[in-house]
């Protein structure tokens, strides 16, 4: 194991990391991409910020549109930057291509700041991509950010951890707050691990504010630069995907002192229990008076019971169905909760990407013998047919499998475009999987089709 990747898992924040077992999470058996992939995922988000992507252009395209994370301001994060790397370039180097690509992006884009990505071309030649990206720094005077991750270090998580050292290590820590606003610091939260697909983060924003709490920085979706970097002055973290980003909220508690508790927005109880539990934290401390913590502990339970009076007329079509789950980190277990809110039985999990810890809560939520650790589309799908589950939830590249077996299916994952999160996410759920249920493709798909009933009644009448 080289050092970095060392850092990248061996995170004290994971109750995993022992002296029996050194690496935070397993490295996957295969059906992940690449450490490059990773770092991309989680800093692209960063909306007022260029990502320039060292190397040959189908590393660039790769990435392009891939994933449903949304803004609310600057769009140029949605931008495509390579540098192209062709064969000359691998024989004579990129180095000069590399700083005039820096040069021309700020020039032509004014970004925040440039995330460049060392892929694995300029990895294998012996680039120094970090000394570019300062001296480029110098020049224009805008932070340009070395994201040191070539694909054949390893897999997508690992990556998501280097993304993490990153950000710990050029970008949170170097931006100041503005005194003169006001927003008590020692009040305010970071949310980490969240990415805004579909607009996640636009549900989950609104609920912090009713209840008077402010939030200093999400890390990564919907966020600019600026927020991300003076993010160690809020009072909390709360984790919401400890998979990807642990190592952001282990190395904030060392170097700055700040707790994180771990949360998820997926479900009416999930979103329940992270409000209480930042109003809990912050009680505890005395930050709040007893007067806020009560009055806003209250209209947590009013918006609560509302979310809940809004979901009687889908319960009243979901309560007692089954459905199987394959989703990765937070969701490997929080959609388990969401789902049981509705009524819905989980009969089975799918395992293979979901971290220890998510495996321990998978386990604690359906049981040991309903986690489903080979997910290859014949387990799925004999799992489907075993359980008589209604319905398959699970990311894109199991949609096919699906629809071609005529199962209800549901994606969960990035390249969705409906919000799931919060209790307003919650209620979308809902509704989508009873349109999902009830639409009527299902008992057409399913019946006969009409030349077959012909040929049916012709070979009768010759018989």
């Amino acid at each position: 194991m080289n050092k970095l990747e060392q850092i990248a898992f061996d995170q004290p924040g994971c109750a995993h990391n022992t002296s029996g077992h050194k690496k935070c999470v397993h490295k996957p058996s295969g059906g992940e991409s690449c450490a490059f992939d990773g770092a991309y995922i989680v800093l692209n988000p960063i909306r007022d910020t260029a990502h320039l992507v060292h190397g040959g252009i189908t590393c660039g395209a790769h990435n392009y549109e891939s994933r449903g994370a949304y803004s609310s301001g600057s769009r140029l994060y949605k931008y495509c930057f390579t540098t192209d790397l062709s064969e000359n370039d691998i024989v004579f180097g990129a180095e000069e291509k590399l700083r005039n690509a820096i040069i021309e992006v700020h020039e032509k884009f004014n970004p925040s700041a440039i995330f460049v990505y060392q892929t694995c071309i300029p990895a294998m030649t012996g680039e120094d991509t970090e000394k570019i990206c300062q001296t480029a720094a110098e020049d224009i005077q805008v932070p340009v950010i070395p994201v040191i991750a070539p694909g054949f270090m390893g897999h997508k998580n690992l990556g998501n951890r280097i993304a993490g050292e990153t950000l710990l290590k050029y970008v949170i820590g170097t931006g100041e707050i503005n005194r003169s606003l006001e927003i008590d610091s020692e009040l305010s939260v970071n949310i980490i691990g969240e990415y805004n697909i579909a607009g996640d983060i636009w549900n989950i924003l609104p609920l912090y504010k009713k209840i008077g709490i402010p939030v200093m920085a999400k890390i990564t979706g919907d966020a600019d630069y600026s927020e991300v970097a003076k993010a160690h002055h809020a009072g909390l973290n709360l984790m919401v995907c400890s998979r990807a980003l642990i190592n952001i909220a282990s190395g904030m508690k060392e170097k700055y002192g700040i707790d994180y508790i771990e949360v998820s927005y997926f479900g009416i109880n999930n979103t329940t229990h992270a409000l209480k539990e930042t109003l809990i934290y912050f009680h505890n401390r005395k930050i709040i008076t007893d007067q806020f913590y009560f009055e806003k502990m209250e209209m947590i339970n009013r918006m609560e019971n509302e979310a809940w009076a809004s979901l009687i007329p889908y319960k009243k079509i979901l309560n007692g169905r089954k459905a199987v789950v394959y989703s990765g980190g937070v969701k490997s277990w929080s959609m388990i909760t969401a789902l049981t809110d509705l009524g819905i039985e989980v009969t089975a999990a799918g395992t293979k990407k979901s971290s220890e810890g998510d495996k321990d809560k998978i386990e604690q939520l359906i049981g040991k013998d309903r986690m489903l650790e080979d997910t290859s589309p014949k387990s799925l799908l004999e799992t489907i047919k075993n359980t008589n589950a209604d319905f398959l939830i699970a990311g894109s590249r199991n949609q096919y499998l699906a629809y071609k077996e005529k199962i209800p299916y549901l994606d969960i994952n990035q390249e969705r475009h409906t919000s799931y999160g919060g209790y307003a996410g919650s209620i979308n759920l809902a509704k989508d999987l009873c349109l999902t249920l009830k639409s009527p493709v299902w008992e057409t798909v399913k019946s006969s089709a009409p030349w077959e009933n012909d040929l049916e009644n012709i070979f009768k009448a010759a018989t």
